[in-house]
């Protein structure tokens, strides 16, 4: 693609940016960006194909996420997730999470549980075929973020979006335990349940339960040690 589209006003720079950024997002995910490795800016615009413009913005939003960090006199590096930031972390996420149950149930209508059924359903055919990771993963941060839009608690939605970067690298570790994905949905149900009964203390607690029990599997997942790489190159061109 050529050099002069990356810089283009808002229709070419800004798809290019949001290109980049969910190659880079994936492959920090599926750890062919592993912990630690450098995001040089230059050398990652080769690799994709593009400028460096939409690259540089790409890995500025990386660094927001909490899925990259700036290291001095290194630049930017894929950010390292170790037992104690998984703690802290999920410490902070299991308040948050049952306080936007509990605000959820009160607001829950029927078009709302219409909307979380679905999501359940889906989650558990994907469950059931035994699909990638990746895809599990991702609706079961589509779940959580439904929950906070019901909500509708704008000062909620904007802290939790502040580790959901993290929080999303964080389950990437998790790929190795087979049971993670059953257990999140059977979890998962029983939010739902308390939810739909109207009973808030319940949909807290659920909710709050299922981030702490989370947090203990991820934490042994971390302590146990990095998973090996899973593709042998980190980025693909970008269209």
């Amino acid at each position: 693609m050529p050099t002069e589209r990356a810089v283009n006003p808002v229709a070419g720079g800004s798809l290019l940016a949001d290109q980049a950024y969910e190659e880079l997002k994936g492959a920090v995910l599926a750890n062919r960006l592993q912990p630690g490795d450098s995001l040089s800016v230059p050398a990652l615009a080769a690799q994709m194909g593009i400028s460096r413009s939409p690259v540089r913005e790409a890995v500025q939003r990386l660094i927001h996420d909490g899925l990259a960090t700036h290291v001095a006199h290194r630049g930017a590096v894929v950010a390292t997730v170790d037992v104690e930031d998984v703690r802290q972390l999920y410490v902070v996420r299991e308040v948050m999470e049952g306080l936007a149950a509990r605000l959820a149930t009160e607001r829950l209508d029927a078009t709302r549980v219409a909307e979380l059924r679905a999501l359940l359903e889906d989650h558990e055919r994907v469950v059931a075929s035994g699909e990638n990771e990746k895809l599990h993963i991702e609706m079961d941060m589509a779940y959580h973020r439904l929950i906070r839009e019901v909500a509708g608690n704008v000062h909620l939605t904007a802290a939790l979006d502040t580790i959901q970067g993290k929080a999303h690298l964080a389950l990437h570790s998790l790929w190795r335990s087979p049971d993670a994905p059953r257990l999140a949905l059977e979890e998962h149900r029983r939010i739902f349940e308390a939810m739909t009964a109207g009973d808030t203390d319940a949909a807290e607690r659920a909710a709050r339960e299922h981030v702490r029990r989370l947090r203990i599997r991820l934490s042994q997942a971390v302590a146990s040690g990095p998973e090996p790489g899973r593709g042998a190159a980190p980025v693909r061109a970008v269209p």
